[in-house]
């Protein structure tokens, strides 16, 4: 498998309005877009060839692919009107040229094995194989909800949130599924629609795959509380940028600051994330704060808030 899409149009209404800056597969983790980790997942999958479709602040892409390719081979296609995961899938039938791909959620932080999936997918002979985790998994938020239910083998689908009466669900859609040309022909063309009609088709029919995988990292970072968990995870990165200015007298702790961000002497910041280019004054205490940037610095005493 060669080639993935990355669902990136969606309007990140849960994550405002840090997405009032940014599409949310932009927003970014220890310093680099999220979207950018997801190329890095491909690569060592073996996936040259990309596609990424768009919408809200569609402008905040370019140069993504020259930045953050990653040596992929990068396609954006802007999506005047939101189409949803199957619209969206079915809008770039040309672009996928009749061969199978990966499709991988923009909101999504793993290190799964993507290469285990593939793998998977191509033994099972199935148009479609979603990559699901059990609720126990390592690094699994709590209360994540599991809408999906497995056969006994743990290798198909046979049910998705109670939808076919079959079973109640034991595991969490990851997000990340492969698919094989044909399943393009389930999704109505020139329609806003969601692919989960088409997958509960498959599950009916007995043609839906799994792939349990419950090692590596697995973040919905769709709200700020995971959004801020994912800053927590160890080995991803330096958690202040090189290029930050922290100035003498400042005092940071369990925090991530970005490139160009400047935190002035006496300001005081806990379990906060701070964004390229954001300023923190001297007066400032921040405790668990996500800090955008814009033309002020930030003053006063602050907790739990978006700035």
């Amino acid at each position: 498998m060669k080639q993935a899409f990355i669902l990136g149009a969606g309007l990140g209404t849960r994550l405002r309005p840090l997405t009032d800056h940014l599409p949310k597969p932009l927003v970014p983790l220890f310093h680099r877009p999220l979207a950018a980790w997801t190329v890095e997942a491909c690569a060592r999958a073996g996936i040259a060839r990309i596609a990424i479709n768009t919408h809200h602040l569609p402008g905040a892409w370019e140069g993504f692919g020259r930045d953050h390719g990653n040596g992929a081979d990068i396609t954006l296609v802007h999506e005047p009107v939101l189409l949803e995961t199957g619209g969206g899938l079915k809008n770039i039938a040309d672009w996928i040229a009749g061969e199978p791909l990966l499709v991988h959620n923009g909101d999504i932080f793993s290190t799964l094995p993507l290469d285990r999936l593939v793998a998977a997918h191509q033994a099972s002979g199935l148009p479609v194989t979603l990559a699901v985790r059990g609720a126990d998994a390592p690094s699994m938020p709590p209360c994540t909800a599991t809408h999906i239910a497995l056969d006994a083998a743990q290798e198909r689908v046979i049910d998705i949130r109670g939808s076919l009466g079959r079973a109640d669900g034991t595991h969490v859609f990851t997000g990340i599924w492969c698919a094989d040309p044909e399943f393009l022909d389930a999704i109505p063309a020139g329609v806003k629609t969601s692919v989960i009609p088409a997958f509960l088709d498959l599950a009916r029919q007995g043609h839906l795959g799994a792939c349990v995988i419950d090692d590596g990292h697995w973040l919905d970072l769709g709200d700020r509380a995971s959004y801020l968990a994912a800053h927590r995870l160890s080995g991803l990165g330096p958690a202040i940028h090189p290029e930050a200015i922290i100035e003498p007298g400042a005092s940071v702790e369990g925090s991530v600051v970005g490139p160009r961000a400047v935190v002035r002497s006496g300001a005081v910041l806990r379990d906060s994330v701070v964004w390229p280019g954001a300023r923190i004054a001297g007066d400032a205490e921040l405790h668990g704060c996500i800090v955008c940037p814009g033309d002020r610095e930030i003053h006063g005493r602050h907790r739990n808030e978006d700035l």
